[in-house]
């Protein structure tokens, strides 16, 4: 079995590394960096490059690239792929490269699914990856049709290198809506949080919730741009409702109204523990 990964940052390269583990699978990669093909090569994460004499041979193809990206790669290696292949993209958006890349894939006559693996860190590059990267982490997935079960366990099949605990199924525009709020949103949030001035004399005031907060504020700023612009209608409510809903602890705040802001506080201790159960 052959598999091959166009994108060998932290993502990609992890990827990479999880199919590395399993002897039944050679494993070969492409990046804009050709530094970092050789590196990968040195570290025993792949087992090659992956070149135009490739790609007819692969069994399956990850594309771990921005949205853009993967459909412009899309576009140009159609034409040497097997109809045998899969390709599964590993965006952290679904609808434009879903809406791009299923007609594509339909036209040469493979198959395409969207793909994005629910796992990560606030680092960014193939130094940063890691082989059990997506042990046990959720994959989400977006076929070409929902009631084709013989291509959702053979996607599964093929996944089965990087180890994942869940792979579950959902359309792209659901996808999107999910991602604005689990994702984004939060990226946002700690991005702006941390450019308070008094973020730079934070230091010894925090039992761990500044930690939490700020973590993903240390982000790829190309990227989550690209990412935010493409889900922007979806991003553009929960900010919304986000703000609405900081307005209303404001003004209990600025009217010292301890009623008020005790209810606010219970409402979201209590959707909090229906949303998570704990």
């Amino acid at each position: 079995m052959r598999v091959g990964i166009i994108g060998l940052g932290l993502i990609g390269g992890s990827m990479a590394k999880a199919y590395k583990r399993d002897p039944r699978w050679e494993v070969y990669g492409a990046n804009r960096s050709r530094s970092i093909v050789d590196f990968a090569i040195l570290a025993q994460a792949i087992d090659g490059e992956l070149t135009d004499e490739i790609l007819p041979t692969l069994d399956l193809l990850f594309l771990a690239s921005f949205p853009q990206g993967v459909i412009d790669q899309l576009r140009r290696i159609a034409p040497m792929l097997s109809r045998d292949c899969v390709v599964i993209d590993l965006s952290g958006i679904k609808e434009k490269v879903c809406d791009a890349c299923f007609p594509i894939a339909r036209e040469y006559g493979f198959t395409f699914v969207g793909g994005h693996p629910m796992a990560g860190t606030h680092n960014s590059g193939f130094k940063y990856s890691r082989a059990d990267m997506f042990d046990g982490a959720p994959m989400v997935i977006v076929p070409p049709t929902f009631d084709d079960i013989e291509l959702l366990d053979r996607v599964k099949a093929l996944l089965q290198p990087a180890r994942f605990g869940r792979i579950s199924a959902i359309t792209a525009q659901e996808h999107d809506k999910r991602i604005a709020f689990t994702s984004q949103l939060a990226h946002i949030v700690s991005n702006a949080y941390i450019k308070s001035p008094t973020a730079r004399s934070h230091d010894g005031f925090s039992a761990g919730s500044y930690r939490d907060l700020t973590r993903v504020a240390w982000l790829n700023p190309d990227m989550w741009a690209e990412l935010f612009l493409e889900n922007r209608e979806a991003l553009l409510f929960e900010l919304d409702t986000l703000t609405a809903s900081l307005k209303k602890y404001r003004d209990a705040l600025a009217d010292n109204d301890f009623d008020a802001l005790r209810a606010l506080l219970d409402e979201g201790r209590r959707i909090k523990e229906e949303v998570d159960g704990h």
